[in-house]
């Protein structure tokens, strides 16, 4: 299951199960669509119950990796909720190449404070 919700510049993303390679092309699209005309925007990704993808769900993936590191651009903060601390780690590691987009990895039971790490301002105060 993947669902992408939308509110102003914040997507709520839902994860949970096993993607093949339709599911992966729905999820990356609904991705896409929901993300259009977003800027310095965050969001909340729950990933609950994972499982590794197809082989082809990743062929799918890496086939649309240009797209989608251009679509990432559009957001400053990621909040990755993830009960397995290796998802976290791997979802840190990943801000690590992206220097616009700041992930940082909860346990499911900090979803408050992964939402006020979201709301914080990133942009600095213009000095007067």
């Amino acid at each position: 299951m993947f669902n992408v919700t939308r509110t102003n510049n914040h997507l709520d993303i839902d994860f949970s199960g096993k993607l093949d390679r339709d599911a992966m092309r729905v999820a990356l699209a609904e991705f896409t669509g929901k993300s259009a005309g977003i800027e310095n925007g965050t969001m909340l990704y729950r990933i609950r119950d994972f499982h590794l993808p197809t082989p082809a769900a990743i062929a799918v993936e890496f086939a649309r990796m240009p797209g989608m590191l251009g679509l990432m651009k559009r957001f400053r903060r990621c909040a990755v909720l993830a009960d397995p601390a290796w998802i976290r780690i791997v979802s840190e590691w990943e801000g690590r190449f992206l220097p616009h987009l700041e992930i940082r990895g909860f346990p499911p039971d900090e979803e408050s404070e992964a939402q006020a790490w979201l709301e914080e301002s990133t942009i600095p105060e213009p000095q007067g």
